[in-house]
């Protein structure tokens, strides 16, 4: 009888603690329950008051119990009685505080103190300085050895040590042929980062020999977008930078400069105008030959981005060279594909017919093919102040947050999975995959501009969680699988544009150290005999013979930024806005005037230029059903963690880092 009691006691006290940890911590009779769903990352989230069911209550589909993280849950999206689509309902607050998030993450209060000492207090101005000409460096010595050994062709291959241009022999090598025009593509996309750097005797010589040299008369099929946002976006930046009257980056000017530049500028940009010609929806070809205009066999299908992201470059040329044309052709392209976005979700896909405007790629996100499309939209409204753009921006924004958004409401705080923005079906809004690309990680930054900081720390964190991981950004990540689906690295600069942005929100040393992490990052894996290398493959870290433009024009320019706090570009309020290839463009009153009288509307008339030359108001700047601003991060968070131990812990739990 003495052992029974001794059982049945033994029984009751395990009971009794397991009672104890299910009301202290919200863990449940079984820890093993976990071991069900292998992508929760360690952890199960807690019911708020609507959940009945505990973790043993039944099976994982049971009622009140989710099958997953909430990432693989559809967003409960209702409708008004009118038929608009509300806003998901997203788990509340938080019903615990930080003594049971550590616990549950592993930390144990250890956590917090960890990231603290690594990222929180100031970071010593010896040291901004000692990274601010390491990123100087880095772009120095990517365009002496392109200058030494690749100019005047397109690319530099930084292991060999020589030129790459267009692949004469396979014009289906769309990989190069796309972004290579035989244009000294590299030296053009680089102009406004030598006079960012203040190396005005480098810029006025890159300048001349741009006029002198470069031709866009040239037999070479190129991706129309490619050419828009790398060559026509630079020869604008530059062109402005020359003409400014207030010279803020040093003495910039050109002597005899005749607008050689913009006429460079206008020239392309006619030579790319025969891709709006000849489709029934509006929506341009893909490429184009800059000599002989659209090939015989051209494809009819393009990507959202391809398409809807020439705006903000066809607008300035048109705004400066007082021809409506290019805007026109521009602006049609965007409200066509808006026309075609899903009745039922807002969303647009990421591949379409140019012809039918049939959907060929239903998937939604905001990575590769519809990624600087939203961008545009808002940047375009910025610049130009059309309302439309701002209108349209705000509904593309209500219907990412409705269906692609998922996780707990707020970064900062509460229960659940962190932010994050899946691929959807367009119509459905249906999961579709489990992977995101890097290219996503610009969203962050976006958010910033609209003031939407917070959601934009725990998305920038997620991304960054990736790169502590791999030392790079794989260029495509499965979040179920903890592993890249996509192994190559090609030296992007989003995550780093995004940090650079939430730096200048918040001005929190975080993303200083972020910025450092990058750079040690690049030159421990990327860096090679004549510049930087694409990584083929994060993991084993070996190399492709690649440098691609946007390396100079971007990665290295917004890590330059970061840690130059006294540059130009920092001390004229919000004078300065990039371009999706990061290149500066002055935000001021001339791009906001109409020098023809009628403007851009199917039937014209004097009510829509009106309409255009609105001037936006600053609470006009602010998205629909935004939760959060920029005044949502006090000033005694300055010097802490944007996001808090507990959090950061728990993303780098869901990528493998602990």
């Amino acid at each position: 009888m003495q052992w029974r009691a001794l059982v049945l006691g033994l029984l009751l006290l395990r009971l009794g603690l397991h009672g104890v940890l299910w009301l202290v911590f919200g863990l449940g009779p079984s820890m093993g329950f976990y071991q069900r769903f292998p992508i929760s990352f360690g952890f199960q989230r807690l019911r708020g008051p609507d959940r009945t069911s505990s973790p043993a209550s039944g099976p994982a589909d049971g009622p009140g119990v989710p099958s997953g993280p909430s990432w693989l849950q559809r967003p409960e999206v209702g409708t008004t009685a009118a038929g608009r689509h509300q806003a998901p309902r997203r788990p509340g607050p938080g019903v615990c505080g930080p003594a049971h998030w550590g616990y549950v993450l592993g930390g144990r209060g250890r956590g917090r103190d960890e990231y603290e000492k690594r990222y929180s207090g100031a970071f010593p101005p010896q040291l901004r300085a000692q990274m601010r000409d390491l990123a100087r460096g880095m772009f120095v010595f990517g365009y002496d050895n392109y200058m030494a050994h690749a100019f005047p062709q397109d690319e530099l291959n930084p292991i060999h040590c020589r030129g790459r241009g267009p692949d004469r022999g396979d014009p289906s090598n769309l990989n190069i042929n796309d972004v290579l025009g035989n244009y000294s593509l590299t030296l053009v996309d680089a102009l406004d980062t030598l006079a960012i750097m203040g190396n005005s005797t480098e810029f006025q010589k890159a300048v001349k020999l741009v006029i002198n040299t470069v031709s866009f008369d040239k037999d070479s099929t190129v991706q129309v977008f490619e050419a828009t946002i790398r060559v026509l976006g630079s020869l604008l930046s530059a062109h402005r930078i020359i003409t400014d009257s207030k010279q803020p980056f040093g003495d910039m000017t050109i002597k005899d400069y005749d607008n050689e530049l913009l006429h460079m500028a206008h020239d392309l940009a006619v030579r790319l105008l025969p891709a709006f010609e000849n489709t029934k929806t509006g929506i341009p070809y893909p490429r184009v030959n800059l000599k002989t205009g659209v090939p015989p066999d051209s494809n009819n299908e393009t990507c959202t981005a391809g398409a809807g992201s020439l705006l903000v470059e066809f607008g300035i040329l048109s705004r400066l060279l007082g021809d409506s044309t290019f805007e026109w052709v521009a602006r049609r392209a965007v409200r066509a594909l808006w026309n075609l976005r899903s009745n039922d979700t807002g969303l647009l896909g990421n591949v379409v017919n140019i012809q039918t405007g049939h959907w060929v790629g239903k998937q939604s996100g905001l990575g590769a093919g519809l990624d600087s499309f939203y961008e545009y939209l808002l940047k375009s409204y910025i610049l130009f102040g059309e309302k439309e753009d701002l209108e349209m921006f705000n509904a593309a924004y209500q219907s990412i947050q409705n269906y692609l958004r998922r996780g707990r409401e707020a970064c900062n705080e509460g229960e659940g999975d962190p932010p994050l923005y899946v691929n959807v079906n367009m119509f459905s809004g249906q999961l579709m995959n489990t992977w995101i690309d890097s290219l996503q990680a610009f969203f962050p930054g976006l958010q910033v501009l609209i003031g939407e900081v917070e959601d934009a720390i725990c998305l920038h964190a997620f991304y960054y969680a990736i790169w502590k991981r791999y030392g790079a950004l794989p260029e495509r990540y499965n979040w179920q699988l903890q592993a890249p689906d996509v192994l190559f690295y090609p030296l992007r600069p989003e995550l780093v544009e995004s940090t650079y942005l939430l730096y200048q929100a918040t001005k929190n040393p975080f993303y200083l150290h972020v910025g450092m992490d990058i750079l040690q990052s690049l030159e421990k894996y990327t860096k090679v005999k004549c510049g930087y290398a694409t990584l083929h493959h994060v993991i084993d870290k070996s190399k492709e013979d690649r440098m691609e433009s946007f390396f100079l024009s971007e990665t290295c320019k917004y890590l330059y930024l970061l840690f130059d706090e006294e540059n130009p570009v920092h001390k004229s309020g919000t004078r300065y806005m990039f371009t999706t290839e990061g290149h500066i463009i002055s935000v001021d009153k001339h791009l906001r005037e109409l020098p023809w009288k009628e403007f851009f509307s199917e039937d014209g008339g004097q009510d829509q230029e009106e309409k255009f030359v609105h001037r936006p108001k600053s609470h006009e700047l602010k998205v629909i059903n935004s939760s959060s601003n920029c005044n949502r991060v006090p000033d005694e968070r300055r010097y802490s963690l944007p996001l808090k131990s507990i959090y950061m812990r728990q993303i780098d739990q869901m990528v493998g880092l602990v």
